[in-house]
Formats: structure tokens, sequence, C-alpha cells
């Protein structure tokens, strides 16, 4: 165990988080290899009275995974790999970023729905619910989850899964941090690459309306293999973009295509016959791709989502009209296409309300400076009342900061938020784990 502490040589690098917004100082953040350790750390929490925080990539918008004049129980050493590729599962340990993860998944042609980010912790992706580029193929990556390894608030180290525990493992699909500190996580795996076709188109900001409704049809008449993500944003200063377009606003599509990457090549011709100023979709390793639209951290981040059943050419003009007034060159506006194993039969098993929705609309506010910053939050917050309208309530808890209990209760519904209540006395009755999407203990 490491312990840092304010006055440690490491103290602001160890506190640092992807969203420059957040600056939080811990009393302490203790470095843990081991559920062993993570129950020492827990231990001292409760003997000095200290809230707890649980950290692992930081990707947390909101912060959660840090805290001030608390502990902070850092899972970061963690990061065991175990592959059995003929039983097609990983064992790992839980300080794994996604990009970790799946360069040791590829070593054997396997993959699991892994983070838009490659730099996202595993931990928090998987146990919020994990929505990526290949969940219309896969379903999110709690989906895959045969195990988990947590250890509880009062110390005490449990296996959750389909026979131990079943009713935390169910909790564990979807509901967050709020049940202890997840050490180990056995997945299921599915076959994929190591090649795929996969990467990026481009078009000028002037054709935004005419792709972006050709993208509607194209997308809902997709195979399940097939994942394309409307990305609106600015065209960088790089050497693959025309240099009259670099500076102005474009319309982005990713796309992947999770199986045969001869198949995927054809069923990328409906989208390259829309005419990209810019074509970057290829035969690439999956792994690869997985990290090429990385975000780079240090930005002032403030992010929101809404789910639609779907998109309605006024639905797609307000989109498109927030993706002309971004509030700075590194925002984007995000459109996902969901359906396919998204809502398929996993889904009942989680508690996770709306999977059955079509589309996700997903502002990233980011901005250079805090005063960029707070531009790029009521960007969002002007985005989510201006498409409310033509959205189903529902939202992705992953996607957002935090936005207060009304927005947590629809994610999962009444009545399972109460079934997580129920697991949440259980295991976490003193609200131990509150630095989350909070899920109150039932009285």
């Amino acid at each position: 165990m490491k312990w840092i502490k304010p006055d440690s040589p490491d103290y602001d690098e160890s506190r640092t988080l992807f969203n420059a917004m957040i600056d939080r100082r811990p009393a302490v953040i203790a470095q843990c290899s081991s559920p062993a350790e993570v129950a020492e750390a827990l231990k001292y929490a409760r003997a000095n009275s200290l809230e707890v925080a649980v950290r692992a990539g930081g990707h947390s918008v909101a912060g959660m995974s840090l805290n001030d004049g608390g502990l902070v129980v850092d899972v970061r050493p963690m990061k065991s790999v175990r592959v059995d590729p003929e039983a097609r599962t990983a064992t790992v340990g839980t300080g794994l970023t996604c990009g970790e993860f799946d360069r040791a998944t590829q070593e054997h042609g396997l993959a699991l729905t892994g983070g838009r980010v490659s730099t996202t912790g595993l931990a928090g992706f998987t146990l919020g619910g994990g929505s990526g580029w290949l969940e219309r193929a896969f379903g999110f990556a709690c989906d895959d989850l045969v195990s988990v390894d947590l250890v509880t608030a009062a110390g005490e180290v449990v296996t959750a899964s389909a026979r131990e525990n079943p009713e935390l493992f169910w909790a564990l699909h979807g509901g967050g941090g709020n049940f202890g500190v997840a050490t180990s996580f056995t997945f299921g795996l599915h076959r994929l690459g190591p090649m795929v076709h996969a990467g990026l188109l481009m078009w000028p900001g002037d054709a935004a309306t005419e792709v972006s409704r050709a993208y509607r049809e194209l997308a809902l008449a997709a195979p399940n293999e097939e994942s394309a993500t409307l990305i609106y944003g600015i065209a960088p200063a790089e050497s693959f973009v025309p240099p009259n377009l670099a500076g102005k606003m474009a319309v982005f599509l990713v796309y992947v295509y999770a199986g045969d990457a001869a198949e995927g090549a054809e069923h990328a011709k409906a989208y390259r016959a829309l005419g990209p100023a810019v074509d970057l979709v290829e035969d690439t390793a999956y792994a690869d791709f997985q990290c090429s639209l990385d975000d780079p951290p240090g930005k002032y981040n403030y992010w929101s989502a809404d789910y639609h059943d779907e998109l309605s050419d006024a639905a797609l003009d307000i989109i498109i009209d927030s993706a002309r007034n971004l509030p700075g060159p590194s925002s984007q506006q995000l459109v996902a296409h969901w359906g396919g194993a998204v809502g398929g039969p996993a889904a009942a098993a989680t508690p996770l309300l709306n999977r059955s929705a079509s589309w996700v609309s997903h502002p990233f506010g980011l901005g250079d400076t805090p005063e960029g910053g707070q531009q790029a939050k009521a960007w969002v917050k002007r985005f989510r009342e201006d498409i409310a309208p033509y959205a189903t309530g529902g939202v992705w808890l992953n996607f957002i900061g935090d936005e207060g209990q009304g927005r947590i209760r629809a994610a999962y519904g009444d009545e399972n938020y109460e079934r997580l209540a129920r697991v949440k006395r259980e295991f976490d009755p003193d609200n131990t784990f509150r630095g989350n999407q909070n899920i109150l203990p039932a009285t």
C-alpha cells in the first residue's frame, strides 16, 4: 500500500483527473494493489471519520473519483490480466484502462465492448454499464460479466455472480460503485479482430442537414455488427483535413464493423456514397482504432445526454443548430445509434431502464480555460432544454455529471431504483460509498 498525503511529492499528480474543472484535495490517497489493502484503507477511513471516494481511470466528468478532505481508494495498481482464449474469458484487475484491456484480449482475437476513449478506467466504465462502439453487436460491457470480486464498506471480500450474491450481481450491471470497491472482474469475450474495418469519415459543415438525415436512415437499416456514430465538431488543422475546411464546423462519422473486415467494407459503401471530404475508414487493428480518437486530458469538461426513440427532422435541426454554436474548438455534439444487442435479451437482466431507445444525444462541452468550461456548461444546459420535447427522459449515468437524484431515478425507473436501494442497504447501509451517482440505502 502506498499512502499519498498533501506533503507527498507526487500528491498533485496523484489527484489530477481527466476533467480539469475538478480540483479537489483529499486528506489521503491510498494506492491499493490487493483486496486486503483496500480493506485496510477502508478501515483507516472509518477510524478517522473520512469520506471515501474510489478512483480507477478518473474519467468521471463530475469528479466522483476524488473528494475534499477525505480518503481516496486508488485501484490503479491492480493491473493483473489473465485471458483464457479457449474459454473466451478474461479475469482482470480493476486498475486497467479500457485500452490496456483491449491490447491484452486482442492478442487472442477477442474483445469486449470498451470505452470510446481508451484511457477510461475499466472499473467505472463497466459498473456504470459500459457503452462503446461495439455495443450494437455485443451489448454493454456489464452484459458480459461472469463475476465480480469486491470489498464491502465493512472490509469483507465478497464475490458476486449468477450463483453467489445474485442480487448484488444484478446491481453491479449498471448500479455503479455504490456497493463496494471492485477489485477483480471476470468477463466473457467475443471473437473480433485483430483486423476490423473502421475509422472516420468527414463532411463540411454545410452538408450537415443532408448527411444527418441520410445517416439516420442508413443507421436504422444497418446490421447489428455495424456501429455508426455521428459527431459534429470543428475540423482540426491536421494533414488529413483539406486546408479550406480546417477550423470550420464539420460532420464526422465514426464507423466500426464488429465482424469480417471485408463485410465491413461492403456495408461502409453506403456512407461513402454520401461523398465525404475525408475518408479514413480502412482495415485496421481494432486495438489501434480504439485509441485513435482519444480526447486529450486537461480540458474543462461538462457533458450530458438524453435518450430518443426517434430523431425527427425537427430534433436533428436542433442538434445541428447547437453544433453551429459550439462553445469552443474542442467541444462536440454526438449522436449514437443504439438498437441491436443494446435492447436485446441481456437488457432485462440489468437495472438500466430504457435500453430500447434508438438514439442517444450526447453534448460534450469542452473549454481550454475555467471561463471556457463555464461557457461549455451553459451550452450543454441550453441544448438539453431545447431537445427536451424530443427526449424520452431516460439517461445513461456514465454520460453525465452530477445532475441530481431525479436523473438517477430516470436511469433506473422507480421499481429498479428501489431494488437497488435494498441491495445498497445490505452491502453499504451507512452509504460509505456515496461519491458516485448515489443510490440511497432503503429505509
